[in-house]
């Protein structure tokens, strides 16, 4: 049975919350709390539910068409998502949305190839055409290390032939690992072979050097791809290299990294359009939350949220949670596993998820930055879910939750009470689905 508390927080909560109807004005509040500020940072609760997509999608759409906002940064690939951003940007030969998104081919492929991100992207690149200050699509992530090697050398093989050279030869370090970035880490992480440190960090100086000229050549655009690929080769070395020491440095490595992505595309984009850039970022919410406001930042983790906060300031930056209580998922059993259709489990007992199911609401829409009783009750560090690409419900409580005061890790929250599971491009690549809820009464 829910506490006395509990139950006056889930009625605190229902007073101050603002139901989502599906309309048009769904997000008027959210937007006011967005005001002038230049980053809308985007949660998810899980990598595969629907209604997080499309619900980021229809808020993303209103930031562009209303608040002017100039690109989507996501937790993708830069090569991947830069094919999807030259679609949207009507620069590409790619016939559709879904061919723009055929890069998208490593585990885990549902994250971007589903029909909810072929939705928006077609919509962005019916939005893009005929006006002027079009909208990009970016990726902030650093797994596709050999796919930006190539990038690399298929720029400079068009810039500067003998550049290229040079890169392939450095470059030819990563040779005999047959493209698998976790044989090279574990192999150059403990000593069994030389390191590739200094042969992409003497390529991404190289580069750096010829800025000037290269940006004059092929043009700023193709350019800063070029370098996003060549320092996302370097970060990425490192961070196979030490993601076999433990969890908080790989993690911290690959969090800075999609930061300082974020601040070049800042840079790169406020240049473009004559004034400040405004960005809305798609990512989980262990990312875009603050993590001091976390157990796991207690023990060293950092996140964008919380590094976005400090370049830019609160004032700048918006942090918005999503949150379910149950339904289905599509997620893995295990990583580089075909996706299934996982039912959730109910939230736990006292948790976040639980207290929103009980202000009886279905979808909701929680200001976080306003004192008042909800707000301050929600203060009481309680567990919070986070599923990613890898749901285990046997398990749940050891894989799945972590401490978490809300008001200090998210400007606000938006929650669905049930929700269902993304639906993947590449269906036949399901592994099944589970049989439905009420199996096999049929109630």
């Amino acid at each position: 049975m829910p506490s006395i508390k509990d139950t006056t927080l889930a009625d605190a909560i229902g007073n101050h919350a603002t139901g989502l109807e599906g309309s048009a004005r769904d997000y008027d509040a959210l937007l006011d709390l967005v005001g002038d500020a230049r980053f809308v940072l985007l949660g998810e609760a899980t990598h595969g539910t629907h209604e997080f997509y499309e619900e980021r999608a229809r808020i993303t759409q209103r930031l562009i068409t209303e608040k002017g906002f100039h690109a989507v940064a996501v937790e993708a690939d830069w090569p991947d998502a830069y094919r999807v951003n030259r679609y949207v940007r009507g620069e590409s030969e790619d016939r559709d949305a879904v061919q723009s998104l055929d890069g998208f081919r490593r585990f885990p492929t549902w994250m971007w190839r589903n029909t909810d991100v072929v939705n928006f992207v077609e919509w962005l690149r019916g939005h893009n055409d005929g006006v002027h200050g079009k909208v990009g699509f970016y990726g902030l992530d650093l797994y596709s290390m050999f796919t930006s090697i190539e990038e690399v050398l298929r720029y400079l093989g068009k810039v500067d032939p003998e550049a290229a050279r040079n890169a392939r030869e450095r470059y030819a370090c990563f040779d005999h690992y047959h493209a698998d970035s976790q044989r090279y880490g574990y192999a150059a992480g403990i000593g069994m072979s030389e390191s590739c440190e200094q042969d992409v960090l003497n390529q991404l100086r190289e580069l750096q050097q010829r800025a000037g000229d290269y940006a004059r050549t092929a043009g700023a655009d193709e350019f800063f791809a070029a370098h996003q690929n060549a320092r996302l080769v370097h970060n990425a070395e490192e961070y196979y290299r030490t993601m076999f020491r433990g969890r908080i440095s790989s993690w911290n490595l690959r969090d800075r990294h999609m930061a300082e992505t974020l601040e070049a595309l800042d840079r790169h984009l406020s240049i473009q359009a004559g004034e400040p850039a405004r960005i809305v970022v798609w990512e989980h919410n262990s990312h875009i939350g603050d993590a001091r406001a976390t157990e796991v930042g207690r023990m060293g983790e950092w996140t964008v949220g919380q590094l976005a906060r400090q370049q830019w300031g609160k004032d700048e930056v918006v942090l918005i949670g999503f949150s379910t209580y149950h339904g289905y998922v599509t997620a893995a059993s295990a990583w580089d596993e075909p996706p299934e259709r996982k039912r959730v489990n109910p939230g736990l007992p006292h948790s976040y998820e639980d207290v929103f199911h009980r202000a009886g609401m279905e979808r909701f829409y929680l200001p976080l930055r306003e004192h008042n009783h909800a707000t301050e009750a929600l203060m009481q560090e309680r567990l919070q879910r986070a599923i990613g690409v890898v749901y285990l419900p046997r398990t749940e409580r050891q894989s799945h939750y972590f401490m978490s005061r809300l008001p200090q890790q998210f400007d606000a929250i938006l929650h669905f009470d049930r929700t269902d599971s993304v639906t993947p491009i590449d269906r036949g690549a399901m592994a099944g689905e589970e049989p439905p809820e009420t199996y096999p009464s049929g109630f």
